[in-house]
């Protein structure tokens, strides 16, 4: 299948945020987009780091992640990544990658690369679910609702972004009702993207972050813009399977087995559009329930 065309700015302003500025051996400095206001979006921080742990080694490629966000980003000034190099064995090598602004670490985050081989293989089958070409678009999508969007969501919700998503089953995102805790949704860039596999791997931990907490909302019929509820990223792991490119279509399924104690745990499975499964991916993260005003 044809990947998107390359045309497309958000992808370029994504490549030039995992484009890390190398500060000292082992440092680098990462930047956030401009019209972030509030707190940096997980996905690029686990994006960037991934990135500063590729750049400390050669010839091998990360097979797993395990990240804990420990403090909100700042939007307003970069981001330093402090790489320590743990280990360089003859097929493994284990870094470790901390963020750190205003002089504090904001988020760390362990890396384990393998040089490439072969081995015995198996995998469970890809769910039966419509194809992205029978799906609305997101710019369909957005025609179709932007008239009830809430005027204090509506520029966030209307600009364009690097990632396309197409749930399989569109939820209504401001009035959603009780649903089971799962849902699959197809991803991919919105643009052509180089062909380095290192690469790759950055974007899709990028999209990783968009939808998967929001799947443990979905049993309690509350949204991500409902005010009753604040949410955060609280952790992330990743599985990197098999080769795949994230400017074609992935299927995100994922699941949510429980909530408690103010944190909702969260699994997901990604396919390629061919039924091979590229990654996995879990993640607990904040849902605590503000108190009602009087």
């Amino acid at each position: 299948m044809a990947a998107p065309t390359d045309d497309n700015e958000p992808v370029k302003e994504l490549l030039a945020l995992l484009d890390l500025e190398k500060i000292e051996e082992n440092i680098f400095r990462g930047v956030s987009p401009k019209d972030r206001s509030q707190r940096v979006f997980g996905g690029q921080v686990l994006g960037q780091a991934l990135v500063a742990a590729g750049r400390t080694v050669e010839d091998r490629i990360a097979h797993s992640l395990h990240a804990y966000f420990l403090v909100a980003g700042d939007p307003k000034v970069p981001i330093l990544y402090e790489v320590d190099r743990s280990r360089d064995g003859s097929s493994f090598s284990s870094r470790r990658v901390v963020a750190i602004q205003h002089g504090r670490q904001i988020f760390h985050m362990s890396v384990s690369l393998q040089k490439p081989e072969t081995g015995l293989e198996h995998q469970i089958e890809m769910p039966k679910v419509p194809p992205p070409e029978e799906l609305p678009s997101e710019d369909d999508f957005r025609a179709r609702i932007v008239d009830t969007i809430p005027e204090q969501y509506r520029d966030h919700f209307l600009r364009k972004r690097p990632i396309e998503l197409r749930p399989v089953d569109r939820a209504d995102i401001f009035a959603p009702q009780k649903r089971p805790p799962h849902q699959s949704v197809w991803v991919r860039a919105t643009g052509a993207l180089p062909a380095d596999i290192a690469l790759q791997q950055c974007v899709l931990a990028y999209a990783s972050d968009m939808t998967l907490l929001d799947t443990s909302l979905l049993p309690h019929g509350i949204g991500w813009f409902d005010n009753r509820v604040q949410m955060a990223s609280i952790d992330h792991a990743m599985w990197f399977h098999r080769p795949f490119r994230a400017d074609q279509w992935l299927l995100y399924v994922q699941d949510s087995p429980s909530a408690s104690g103010a944190r909702g745990f969260n699994r997901g499975l990604i396919f390629s559009q061919d039924g091979k499964l590229v990654a996995s991916v879990a993640q607990e993260g904040l849902m605590r329930m503000r108190p009602e005003k009087k």
